[in-house]
């Protein structure tokens, strides 16, 4: 690994993208992308600790989806909550005492039921009363809740878990941790996320948070990226999930891949990033989207 030459055998997926030295957890991995990123680290021997406030949640995707070669351990918590995420810290550090090596902050929540076009309807956006009247209705509340998961709650979680991921990048020669923050490309796009700005706001938030992140923690030698997808099937975009935990969107889309992302588009954006053949990405952004930053006004 230090000279960078490699024979063939070495460069064989099952190596890049192998996890099994990975202790890892992921926020809000009980659902939607939290449960596809855990389902496909243990699927590659990586042992996740997955978070949420719902126990019935935990408990369910312990059941059904820690079926190894990895191991799935469930931790109920608030990451929204400062207190609850020094108490997780804590208890990680009693149960890993040698580290671990990935925190993916995954848990989101969108709050513009008020004003987002499918609920509420799209204002003529060529009469300015119109548009005011439709997005005054955005209670500050809404902002305050969404900030506080989407962007709050990553800072405490990175900075609170960073000397425990520094400890587990001793582990493995060759091989530093890192923070994965899954953000959006509504954090990237123009307009307003279909009526939703204190979402698209907030996970435009979050981007620049792990450029800042990346950045302080550099000297440090854990690394921080970013998953940017596009639609894909949770509770977020649907409204719910099945017996399996799991949410299906049955319609195309417009972008140019015609479909919303599934298991297999974001199994495979983590494995990269995660696995010893991601080990040079820092500060970098992943967009699994479809190209549809392609087609739609976006600042990437």
């Amino acid at each position: 690994m230090s000279s960078g030459k490699a024979n063939n055998e070495q460069l064989k997926g099952s190596n890049l993208f192998d996890v099994s030295h990975v202790t890892a957890l992921v926020t809000g991995g009980g659902t939607g992308i939290g449960l596809m990123i855990t389902q496909a680290l243990v699927a590659n021997g990586a042992k996740v600790y997955i978070t949420s406030r719902r126990d019935e949640v935990l408990k369910k995707a312990d059941e059904l989806y820690n079926s190894g070669p990895g191991k799935i351990i469930p931790l109920q918590g608030d990451v929204s909550d400062k207190d609850d995420v020094k108490r997780l810290y804590e208890e990680m550090c009693q149960k890993e005492p040698k580290g671990i090596q990935l925190l993916v902050n995954n848990a989101g929540i969108a709050r513009d039921d008020a004003t987002k076009y499918s609920a509420a309807g799209q204002p003529d956006m060529k009469d300015p009363q119109a548009i005011t009247d439709h997005f005054w209705k955005s209670p500050p509340e809404s902002w305050a809740d969404t900030f506080k998961t989407n962007v709050t709650a990553v800072y405490y979680m990175s900075i609170a878990f960073l000397p425990l991921l520094a400890k587990g990048r001793e582990v493995t020669p060759g091989y530093t941790s890192s923070v994965v923050n899954v953000t959006s490309i509504s954090g990237f796009m123009k307009g307003n996320s279909a009526g939703q700005f204190a979402y698209a706001s907030s996970k435009a938030a979050a981007a620049h948070l792990t450029r800042m992140l990346a950045t302080v923690f550099a000297e440090t030698k854990v690394r921080v990226n970013s998953i940017s997808p596009g639609v894909f099937p949770s509770e977020m975009t649907t409204g719910e999930s099945g017996d399996d935990n799991k949410s299906v969107i049955d319609k195309g889309m417009s972008n140019p891949a015609g479909r919303p992302g599934n298991d297999f588009d974001m199994a495979a954006s983590i494995l990269l990033l995660a696995g010893p053949g991601g080990v040079f990405y820092n500060e970098q952004f992943l967009f699994p989207d479809g190209g549809n930053t392609l087609v739609q006004p976006a600042t990437k």
